[in-house]
This record gives C-alpha cells, structure tokens and sequence, in this order.
C-alpha cells in the first residue's frame, strides 16, 4: 500500500476519533498542487520541442514556470511550514497535558491518588501515548515525502533546504524533546506493577515491546523501535561531561544536557536555573542563539534514569547539591560586598 493511501486510512480510523482538534498534514491536497506542477513542466517541455503550444490557454495560466515555480513558493511551501508549526504545537501541549497527569505536583498529586482509588487512568494514558506517537510520526513521514516529491517533480533542493530551515525554527517534529519525554513515559509505565494488565501484560507483549533504555553501554542510549523500518535512538550522553545525563535538560534546538553543565555553558549559577540564561548564549552544540529561554525539564526521563541507576543518582545529587551550595556561598558574599561598595 502506498503511504498517501496508508495515511488517508490512518487519519480515518485514529485522528478522527482522538486527535480531531488537531493539525495535520494535508497530505492530499498538497500532491494536487505538485500534480498541477508537474503537468505543467510536462506541457511547457512539449512546447518547447514545437510539438504543442498553450500560450494564452487560461486553462494554463497559473502553472509552475521551470525556473521560478511560483505557485509551489506561495501555495505549497507556507502551507506546510504553517502545517509542521500547527503540529509541533499541537503535540507538546497534549504530551505536557498526558505528563502532568502521569507526574503532577503539589495538591494535584493527593487528588490523582485518591482518583486512582476509584478509577484506574493508567491505560487510558498509555492509549493517548500511543496514539500521540503515532500521530508524530504519520504527520513527520508525510513531511519528508512530500518535500522529497516536491524535490523530485522540480529538480531541486528546495525541499531538503526547506527540511533544514525546519530544523533552525525548532519545528522539526522528530527532533521534539517531547517524542523523547514520550518514550521515557513509556518505559516508566513498563516499570511499574502497571506491565500486569490483560493476558501477559499490556506493554511487554503490546505496542511498546521495542522500547529500551541501555545504561550498561558506553554510549547510554533511548530506543525506541515503532515500526521494521522506523527506529528513534537519542543518545543519552551529555556532550558537556561526557557522562550520563543528570537533571536533563532540552534547550529549544533539541540538544540535551545535565542541569549544571547547561547553566556553566550559559554562566548562569544552578540555582538561577537554565531559563536565567542571558539571551545571547548559544548551544555548546549547534551554535545556536536564544536557545536557553524555552529549555524543557525532562521529567519523565530523569524519573527514568533515577530509576534505572539509583547509586549514580544519588552520587551526582550530592555533586550538585555541594556545587550549589558553593556557588550560592560565592553568589551572595559578591552581593554583600558591592552593596557595602567594596
């Protein structure tokens, strides 16, 4: 089955029933706008051999030109990038929504257990988790089809450059730190006594048999495998330490750090926190500015980690809890010295 038709159903059957609020991509409608195209370069090839001519044909007027395919720039290229945008904001607020509840805070942590004394939510979570996956990942292969066949019809690389300007505008979906905060909600419920529900468990046996997180290798890694040929993996290095991320971090670019390695790189104190970066500091990575503002605490993957290697956890709890100290020792001590001018 092709994918335009394996997307068609897929929108019919899961995205109608629970994501009917949401973007998406319309798939469809956009391989219309390239048919046109390429007919279009189809006849005007033809009539430059002299074997037909269309000039002045209304029928024609508003087709692709060879050189500058103005219809694609203005119909196709700010559909989709308003599209991928849509979408990108649709998924972090239902994955924030599902986390909040999985992880709250506060008075609404007492309230979700006593909820949980009556009703039992955590499949229902789960559900919603495997269909925001699915979701994420149907729209983003529709993405890099269409602008593969857009690359195709057009001879270009307009489509690829397009791909990397998604990347720069954080609205890459594959990139999201949400998709991995997923993953880490995933595998936090296959911890749990949750693994018991139905025949020989709801995950071991289900949808999420693929997912792991390995901290034996040398490179700790996040895998999580949706399909034979669709596989994420997310190093789960810091590229600062070169350990184990600690208090994790996602500046808006995608890369992750450890909480203390992000506020060096910024120089900003710990306890100022990663948002305090001046607006100037770039990703030790990628190099990019502004990044520090909309960092992501990774939630549900530092209860993952916590989890999965107790003793390193507390090791580099106290790490940081000495540097935060020492830090907030040198922090105010340089305040009571320039308000007594010295």
């Amino acid at each position: 089955m092709k994918f335009g038709a394996t997307y068609e159903e897929y929108l019919r059957l899961e995205q109608d029933k629970y994501l009917g609020q949401c973007s998406r991509v319309e798939y469809k409608r956009l391989k219309k706008v390239l048919k046109k195209c390429r007919v279009g370069r189809s006849l005007q090839a033809d009539g430059a051999n002299g074997d037909e001519k269309h000039q002045g044909s209304d029928e024609y007027s508003d087709v692709c030109e060879c050189n500058s395919c103005t219809l694609c720039d203005e119909m196709f290229f700010t559909e989709l990038n308003k599209e991928a945008s849509e979408i990108a904001g649709c998924f972090r607020s239902r994955v924030q929504r599902l986390l909040h509840l999985h992880v709250p805070s506060g008075l609404q942590r007492y309230i979700w257990r006593f909820r949980q004394c009556f009703i039992d939510d955590q499949q229902i979570m789960v559900q919603e988790g495997r269909m925001l996956l699915n979701y994420v990942t149907m729209n983003a292969i529709a993405i890099r089809k269409i602008l593969k066949k857009y690359d195709k019809i057009h001879g270009s690389v307009s489509g690829r450059d397009f791909r990397s300007k998604m990347q720069t505008e954080h609205t890459e979906l594959l990139q999201s730190p949400w998709l991995i905060e997923l993953g880490a909600f995933h595998l936090n419920c296959d911890d749990s006594d949750t693994d018991e529900l139905g025949a020989g468990g709801f995950f071991k046996n289900g949808f999420f048999k693929n997912f792991s997180c390995d901290l034996t290798r040398a490179q700790p890694l996040l895998t999580m495998t949706i399909s034979e040929t669709l596989k994420y993996e997310y190093s789960l290095t810091c590229p600062i330490c070169l350990d184990t991320l600690f208090n994790p971090y996602a500046l808006s670019c995608g890369h992750l750090f450890c909480k203390a390695c992000a506020c060096g790189a910024a120089s900003v104190y710990i306890f100022q926190g990663v948002k305090s970066a001046p607006l100037d500091a770039k990703c030790p990575v990628c190099r990019a500015v502004g990044v520090f503002g909309h960092a992501v605490h990774m939630t549900e993957l530092e209860l993952l980690l916590k989890r999965r290697d107790k003793d390193y956890w507390r090791q580099r709890l106290r790490e940081e809890r000495t540097a935060m100290v020492k830090q907030s020792k040198e922090y105010w001590d340089s305040q009571a010295m320039l308000s007594m001018g010295i």
